[in-house]
């Protein structure tokens, strides 16, 4: 088994939109790499490409999950920062996303992408309370379970990770634990349980995209 809880062993694979960051490093790595044998000099540019090339594989890999169990999973690898009650009766819960967390982010319900809306905003970091302000894209899932209708959740991006590369678009029907798009880099993803339905997971706990439950039985 991988060290991502769920993931079957040996597969996993980049994930879709990387290559405009992953394939410059790799070229200059391999092109400084074979120049180095000619000459050493060249090992002091290529010992920190290789290094960036082989960080980079790491960030963005893709590990295959076998989904969990609950009407809501996790869309997001990372650690719960904030569940907040909101105004309507929803409940966020927000779930922040290191360097070193899979960045490729999972359906949470099975059911229709309805909705796929960018929105522009700033960059401070995800951990900051003006996050929410961030660059963004907001996502409406209409559940296939009745006891869960609308269902919202926020890609957010932060300093480093300036790019949310959705994967589907609206009307696309989704299982739970599909791919539907990528944060570089890391930030935060939100879900908005709705009204009347408790999560499952406190502030700290460690999430698993499409495998660790967010809403309580």
């Amino acid at each position: 088994m991988s060290k991502d809880s769920g993931s079957p062993r040996g597969r996993v694979k980049l994930a879709r939109g990387v290559s405009p960051w992953l394939a410059p490093a790799a070229v200059a790595a391999a092109v400084t790499s074979a120049l180095a044998v000619r000459s050493p000099r060249w090992g002091l540019a290529a010992a920190p490409l290789v290094a960036l090339t082989g960080g980079m594989l790491w960030f963005f890999r893709d590990p295959e999950r076998v989904p969990g169990e609950g009407r809501v999973l996790s869309p997001a690898d990372g650690v719960v920062q904030s569940i907040d009650p909101w105004g309507d009766g929803r409940t966020r819960v927000a779930i922040f996303m290191s360097p070193v967390n899979v960045h490729v982010n999972r359906a949470p319900v099975a059911g229709t992408v309805t909705s796929v809306e960018h929105v522009a905003g700033g960059f401070v970091p995800a951990f900051n309370k003006d996050s929410d302000q961030n660059e963004r894209v907001v996502w409406h899932f209409a559940s296939a379970d009745d006891a869960i209708g609308d269902l919202e959740m926020v890609q957010i991006a932060g300093a480093v990770a300036r790019r949310i590369i959705p994967y589907v678009p609206a009307g696309t029907k989704v299982a739970q634990g599909d791919r539907v798009g990528l944060i570089r880099l890391g930030s935060r993803v939100d879900v908005y349980l709705p009204a009347g339905v408790e999560p499952a997971v406190t502030v700290g706990d460690k999430t698993v995209a499409g495998v660790t439950r967010l809403d309580r039985a």
